[in-house]
């Protein structure tokens, strides 16, 4: 468990620092508010492609061996990534990054799965979800002053430490755990599920283009085809039948409409409060702090909470309301919002996070069998790198919509941009209710899975 939080803490420590470095990255390479989203979205994309081709190769030749790898690829593409010289070796550096993440996630959750019955489960998978949110929490600070002490290079080196950490602890743990030993990766399943989620998720972070409308139609087609080699073959790579349990594709709705709905704020919030407000990387750090450190304070507690209930739904239902309120008061900024307004928001969705995350996370993990659990915590994860891609994908589009190729954020375009901001918002309000009608609407927990 030490070993999977000490990995769950690096993949969020360097998604927020470099949130608050996109406004350096712009003026380096000289590219606006668009391109810069790919920043974070070739992580997502990346991420997304290789969890489920991951997660099965991991229950082949041990979820340990899967983890170890995963930290080794995020180590390595931070050594190379500071010697980047345009910005797209940066994104290409992201999408390696997005790589070992994804056999860091896929294999962490369900390990901690693996070795906590039920009735710690969701402690257990609370204090992993702070280490999530610990990352959270100090990124945006130590990002800022960073970028200001030393440059947006240096932000990569902070991550080795705690890689080297992860390898050494997961290295101490002897044990491997393979429920799927002898079998063999379906490399075709994997390369159609790899390129349909490349072109649907390629489009949305492109459109409006006409090109990117047909990579995503492109992209359904062929993720309509893979879901019917699953259902047929012998040799998944997904136990699609998965979704007929309705706490679990319940849950799974409402952790992707969680994500697609939240995951943009930092985004926004950064570039808002950087060249909007005019404050250092430092000082929007220290600020972005909030949310995620609310998160870390109160995750386990809900998490232990949601193991005394018998209604698993609440928690969740609640934080999904939370969260909601909270998206909801930013299509009121303006260019001078008072802080305190801001801060009130982040503190509000943090809160929010705290009572979804962790209770909605063993909800999953426990409506499946124990020998699906690396199925399952693959699907957690891809419903959640997927909303954050299609948060990011709005903004994207928004954007392009709104303020064409003047993407700059200078006062000139400040109207523009908080229009952004408030037609992103009002489409991810409506996705939170969504969320939250899916969280209530999937049924009670099994009491004998465990």
């Amino acid at each position: 468990m030490v070993a999977c939080c000490a990995a769950a803490f690096i993949t969020p420590l360097l998604s927020t620092m470099m949130n608050l470095s996109l406004e350096a990255l712009g003026e380096e390479f000289d590219v606006g508010s668009h391109a810069l989203g790919y920043v974070n979205t070739a992580f997502l994309l990346s991420s997304v492609i290789f969890m489920v081709p991951f997660a099965k190769l991991g229950d082949i030749i041990g979820k340990r061996k899967m983890f170890l790898s995963g930290v080794v690829i995020v180590a390595a593409a931070c050594l190379a990534a500071p010697f980047s010289t345009d910005f797209w070796m940066v994104v290409a550096c992201r999408a390696v990054i997005g790589a070992g993440a994804a056999a860091l996630s896929c294999t962490s959750v369900s390990m901690i799965a693996d070795v906590f019955d039920r009735s710690r489960r969701g402690w257990a998978l609370g204090v992993n979800t702070t280490c999530v949110y610990l990352g959270l929490a100090l990124g945006p600070f130590i990002g800022g002053m960073l970028n200001d002490a030393l440059g947006w290079r240096a932000l990569f080196y902070v991550i080795l430490p705690f890689a080297a950490v992860a390898i050494a602890l997961m290295l101490s743990f002897r044990h491997e755990i393979a429920p799927d030993s002898g079998e063999s990766l379906s490399i075709g399943g994997s390369v159609l599920y790899g390129i349909s989620i490349l072109l649907a998720m390629g489009g949305v972070i492109n459109l409006p283009e006409m090109w990117a409308a047909a990579m995503l139609l492109s992209g359904l087609a062929l993720g309509a085809a893979f879901v019917r080699t699953q259902m047929r073959s012998d040799r998944r790579i997904l136990e699609v039948g998965l979704f007929r349990n309705r706490m679990f594709s319940g849950s799974c709705a409402a952790a992707f409409l969680n994500y697609a709905s939240s995951y943009s704020i930092s985004f926004f919030m950064a570039l808002y409060l950087q060249s909007v407000q005019g404050l250092s990387a430092t000082e929007a750090g220290t600020m972005m702090l909030v949310q995620p450190a609310v998160q870390a304070l109160l995750s386990s507690y809900f998490g232990r909470k949601s193991d005394l209930m018998e209604d698993k739904r609440i928690l969740p239902t609640a934080g999904m309301l939370l969260i909601a309120a909270g998206v909801a008061s930013i299509m009121f900024y303006d260019v001078d919002t008072p802080a305190w307004c801001i801060i009130a928001m982040m503190v509000l969705i943090g809160f929010g996070f705290a009572m979804f995350s962790a209770p909605n996370t063993a909800s999953i993990m426990s409506s499946v069998p124990p020998e699906e659990t690396g199925e399952a915590s693959a699907m957690v994860s891809v419903m959640r790198q997927t909303g954050m891609m299609i948060s990011m994908g709005i903004a994207m589009t928004l954007i392009s919509v709104i303020m064409g190729s003047a993407d700059n954020i200078v006062p000139e375009t400040y109207g523009d941009f908080m229009d952004v901001m408030k037609i992103t918002f009002a489409i991810c309000t409506a996705m939170c209710l969504a969320g939250a009608a899916a969280s209530m609407l999937r049924g009670r927990q099994n009491p004998e899975r465990s």
